[in-house]
């Protein structure tokens, strides 16, 4: 079974997603800049989806204090 937490947070995962789009920009025509935008795009909500789901988990883990307030 594949674990999608650790995948989602995988650097090694978002940085060949970023690599193959943006060698799929350049193949097809599209400028360099083009290129460095998007993946810089990707590779920030990348740390958005890992800070998100590392969050959750810390939280899990703390099983909550239940007062709604963070540690």
């Amino acid at each position: 079974m594949i674990n999608w937490k650790r995948k989602l947070t995988s650097r090694k995962l978002w940085l060949a997603v970023a690599g193959f789009v943006t060698g799929l920009i350049i193949a097809f025509g599209g400028a360099e800049e083009t290129a460095n935008t998007v993946s810089g795009c990707i590779m920030s909500g990348a740390a958005v989806i890992a800070y998100i789901i590392g969050e959750g988990l810390a939280d899990s883990g703390n099983g909550g204090n239940g007062n709604g307030s963070e540690n």
